[in-house]
């Protein structure tokens, strides 16, 4: 952009934020000011205070206080883990009948599925618990918690590549800049914790994956609402958090003056121009200075007993794994942060299902039943939502020479895949919906991506309609224009128990 014309626009934004000193500019210092005022603290960095969120939220009486979402970044195989369909194996190696395929959109990898081969499931599938869910040997331990997960088997979404559906799913839209499901909901309901952030996200990949997921800020990001409700990304380190400590030879107290003086000189500003930045620069700051004390503590697992570590894996010590944030989200929990978002990714296996499909499920199958159970056998599993699932599915056809098993992959399949939920009032133990005799097509019960949003709202006492922020002359919401309450999972409600 030219200097000249940047420098413009800023300056007529500080003009409009200056002379609005007394709408929104306001309303965000007297959010932010007021608990350190009232509790003696010197400056206002303070930040907001715990449980503040808009007024009337929540709607109604919620089911659930917090979610985890473990989020399985590259799109797992529905046909291989949770939706046994017998037809694929009698039909391997054949082309695709032509009336399961006519009209569908694939990705450019398989262009049109003309003459695709059916590929059966790799490993054989088994009905658990008094539920009877089907699940594949791929996952024994998810198998073992059948009867307290709800599995939603007839999930679909609009968009066909990863970067896309993931922004659909999480934030409401494909392309990247509106807020995601755990920024609206830290808007709306505020926070419950002084010394942690109300959003945290953790990332992990499966050692020696080929998949090139990548990680993007968006996936965690506010949109256009004001950024101290974005997700805080804890790295897969000793030291989770960037730049919180403090340098050689500066003490806490030298800290705690340090903020104070420069909040003083934040607030004088914010009162010049009412920038809601300002008040997040603020917020941002205090804390940090609480997160001194308060991560040292969250990461130190020294009191957590070998029991509960087992029910995780062996890989729970080590930081940056999958099983070490699953604990992590739990400890986050207990610590009353509202959203936790786990993403693992390399669940792309274009060519790979024989092989990085066993990684992919070893490395996640032990840590997310792990966390069920720790969370069940604490007390907490029936406030706290558990989300697992991808983007989108698998295509039952095969991508790749059906001769050479080594390279066997699955391509991405928007129309048809599979989410388990638990806790957080969700019915344990049932399956709800259906696809075809392939698993191409929902046939009973869809539930859009938009109806998982409006689902996970509802379990938090929030009408996902009602739930808005208007931005550039409309009203936005999560769930955008579209979606409905699955009902039929809820405690309480009618609903659904074929599997």
């Amino acid at each position: 952009m030219n200097p000249l014309f940047e420098h413009q626009l800023q300056s007529a934004r500080r003009q409009f934020f200056g002379r609005s000193a007394t709408g929104i500019g306001v309303a965000a210092l007297a959010s932010l000011l007021g608990r350190g005022r009232a509790s003696g603290a010197r400056g206002p960095a303070a930040g907001a205070a715990p449980g503040r969120g808009l007024p009337g939220l929540p709607h109604f009486t919620a089911k659930a206080k917090r979610v985890i979402y473990l989020f399985q970044n590259g799109a797992p195989t529905h046909v291989e883990l949770f939706d046994y369909k017998k037809r694929l194996s009698d039909l391997h190696g054949t082309p695709v009948p032509d009336g399961y395929i006519g009209g569908k959109r694939f990705s450019t990898m398989t262009g049109k599925a003309d003459g695709k081969l059916i590929l059966a499931p790799i490993e054989h599938f088994h009905q658990h618990g008094q539920s009877g869910a089907w699940v594949s040997e791929l996952l024994p331990y998810t198998a073992g918690i059948a009867d307290d997960l709800c599995f939603i088997k007839s999930m679909r979404t609009d968009a066909i590549n990863h970067a896309p559906a993931i922004s659909l799913l999480l934030s409401g839209a494909q392309p990247p800049g509106r807020p995601t499901m755990g920024a609206w909901l830290t808007y709306g309901l505020g926070s419950e914790v002084e010394n942690l952030p109300a959003f945290v996200v953790m990332t992990s990949v499966s050692k020696g994956t080929t998949c090139g997921q990548i990680f993007y800020d968006f996936y965690w990001g506010a949109g256009f609402l004001p950024s101290r409700f974005q997700g805080v990304k804890f790295r897969g380190s000793n030291d989770p958090v960037l730049y919180l400590k403090n340098p050689d030879g500066v003490s806490r107290q030298m800290r705690r003056e340090m903020l104070d003086d420069i909040a003083a000189i934040n607030e004088l500003k914010l009162r010049s121009f009412a920038d809601p930045e300002i008040a997040t620069r603020i917020a941002q700051y205090e804390m940090a200075f609480k997160m001194q004390a308060s991560v040292p503590d969250l990461t130190d697992l020294s009191k957590e007993p070998q029991s509960v570590l087992d029910l995780y894996g062996p890989s729970v010590k080590e930081p940056g794994t999958y099983a070490y944030n699953c604990l992590m989200a739990r400890r986050l929990i207990e610590r009353d942060v509202r959203f936790v978002q786990v993403m693992h990714a390399g669940w792309d296996q274009h060519s790979s299902i024989t092989t990085e499909l066993y990684t992919q499920c070893r490395d996640t199958d032990q840590p997310s039943a792990g966390l069920v159970a720790d969370l069940k056998q604490r007390g907490l599993l029936e406030d706290t939502l558990v989300i697992w699932g991808g983007e989108f599915g698998r295509t039952p056809f095969i991508q790749g020479d059906i001769k050479d098993r080594k390279r066997w992959g699955r391509d991405h399949h928007p129309y048809a895949f599979t989410v388990w939920m638990a806790g957080g009032g969700v019915r344990a133990g049932m399956s709800h919906g259906e696809t075809d005799d392939l698993a191409m097509n929902v046939v009973r019960d869809p539930v859009h991506v938009h109806d998982l949003q409006a689902t996970v709202l509802h379990q938090l006492g929030i009408d996902h309609e009602r739930l808005t922020y208007r931005f550039q002359g409309r009203n936005f919401r999560l769930t955008d224009v579209h979606g409905r309450v699955v009902t039929e999972i809820l405690q309480g409600l009618p609903g659904s128990t074929r599997v």
